[in-house]
């Protein structure tokens, strides 16, 4: 059975669909690195910020100044292009996925779902010949064009996108989504301003239509598009999803990078027409002989091993929520990297307190003193951002002759439409922590009923 697999995998398929995905992804990543500048953002995010909040295990990695950060989306942006013009693609690659996840890791605050899919991507274009058919590289060097590839240098985008859609209609099986149509019921009647579909978005059913639709969705595209017969109207319906979530919903480049990416599963011979029509426009000629890439059989049993284990890694890090105890969305232990897209509507309120040991003398923090109004929107409803934030405090405080600083916070967090309530124990000495992959037991358990400071303490 092995054996079939890998003869699967292996077999001779055309390099238009990997050119074509080459070409698209790299488009895609110039265009957003150049929105990202000119909107100011590198500034705001990596220049502006006085501390910031990476993630665990990725201490080390900080912003490079002023300078450091302009320079560094310079070099994302050629490398991008380098990438869609297949320009020393194999440095142009590994420079794009090594300096966009130094920016991702930099500050936890800015994750978003599609950032992830980026660097995920970004790696495994790094593995892949996708600068041997229609590219500048064979320009240079046209003993490198080939017209045929393994079929891995495809199906593995397409395993890729398969996982995102299928994991983020998995993630959707949930009380509030589909019980209580939460977040939308909140969100949808702030548009009811939209010309034709406007007057329904404040009807409850229609948060629940779009609930179990979206669910559906996800659950099932990857396999409509896998079908050769059902792929048209799947792709009407991705189109059709993606516009409509970009029209209701502020989140980025996300639904572009999503419609355009899973052109992907149609077939080679959309795929030649569509170089074809590059071709017609840059006035080149393809070769018209067959050559399939040579294959070094131990470079390949090596990569085929790597891809194995990075998709079994894909296909487990969703459900490592499992390991955590209570309700996923209120303690987040496991949340991220599991692509739960817009799940919740999560809002809160943290209150810093350092005490001094020596005199039992307790200062009330000013957030704002330390964080822009973004880490703080973000700190305030996570628990690990708010023992890094503890943290920083203990730490600045120590600097200023405070040994042995405590330091405390009540969070006051509402979720989905619930009132708000404690997220973690007032009492706890967030000094004296230690971030791990390990449950937090700090992070209180969701309860329906609030719990107040004084509560907590009794029950302590």
């Amino acid at each position: 059975m092995l054996q079939q697999l890998k003869s699967y995998v292996t077999a001779p398929v055309s390099a238009a669909p990997l050119a074509v995905f080459r070409i698209i992804f790299g488009g895609m990543m110039l265009g957003s690195i150049v929105r990202f500048m000119a909107k100011g953002w590198v500034y705001d995010l990596y220049v502006m910020p006085k501390v910031y909040f990476p993630y665990y295990g990725f201490e080390w990695v900080k912003p490079l100044g002023e300078t450091g950060m302009y320079t560094l989306f310079g070099l994302m942006a050629l490398s991008a292009l380098g990438i869609m013009l297949g320009l020393f693609y194999r440095w142009s690659a590994t420079l794009f996925f090594l300096s966009f996840t130094y920016v991702e890791l930099i500050d936890k605050t800015n994750y978003l779902n599609h950032y992830y899919f980026v660097s995920i991507v970004a790696l495994l274009m790094m593995l892949v010949p996708a600068h041997r058919h229609f590219s500048l590289d064979v320009l240079r060097r046209p003993q490198l064009w080939v017209s045929q590839l393994p079929r891995w240098t495809v199906l593995i985008f397409q395993l890729q996108l398969g996982l995102v859609y299928f994991y983020a209609g998995v993630a959707k099986l949930n009380t509030d989504w589909l019980l209580e149509a939460m977040p939308l019921r909140f969100w949808l009647p702030a548009h009811t301003h939209l010309p034709l579909i406007g007057p329904l978005l404040d009807k409850v059913w229609v948060a629940y239509v779009f609930c179990w639709f979206g669910a559906f969705y996800d659950l099932t595209i990857p396999f409509f598009l896998s079908w050769r017969k059902s792929r048209p109207l799947a792709y009407l319906t991705v189109v059709v999803f993606h516009v409509l979530t970009a029209v209701l919903f502020q989140i980025g480049m996300f639904p572009y990078i999503m419609m355009l990416s899973t052109l992907v599963f149609f077939s080679a011979g959309f795929h030649e027409k569509i170089l074809n029509l590059l071709r017609s426009i840059a006035r080149v000629k393809s070769p018209e002989n067959t050559i399939f890439a040579p294959v070094f059989r131990p470079v390949q049993s090596i990569l085929l091993t790597l891809l194995a284990v990075h998709f079994v890694l894909q296909v487990l890090v969703p459900w490592r929520f499992l390991l955590y105890p209570d309700k996923l969305f209120w303690t987040e232990q496991g949340y991220r990297f599991s692509w739960r897209v817009m799940l919740m509507e999560k809002t809160g309120t943290a209150f810093f307190y350092v005490r001094d040991p020596r005199t039992g003398r307790e200062t009330e923090i000013h957030n704002r003193d330390y964080l822009t109004v973004n880490q703080e929107k973000m700190m305030a409803t996570q628990p690990d951002m708010l023992l890094q934030f503890a943290h920083m405090l203990r730490d600045d405080f120590k600097a200023k002759g405070m040994p042995a600083p405590q330091v405390r916070a009540e969070a006051y967090v509402s979720m989905n439409g619930r009132g708000s309530r404690l997220l973690i124990n007032p009492q706890t000495n967030l000094a004296a922590e230690e971030e791990s992959f390990l449950p937090k037991y700090w992070i209180l358990p969701f309860e329906e009923k609030a719990l107040q400071p004084e509560a907590v303490g009794q029950k302590e």
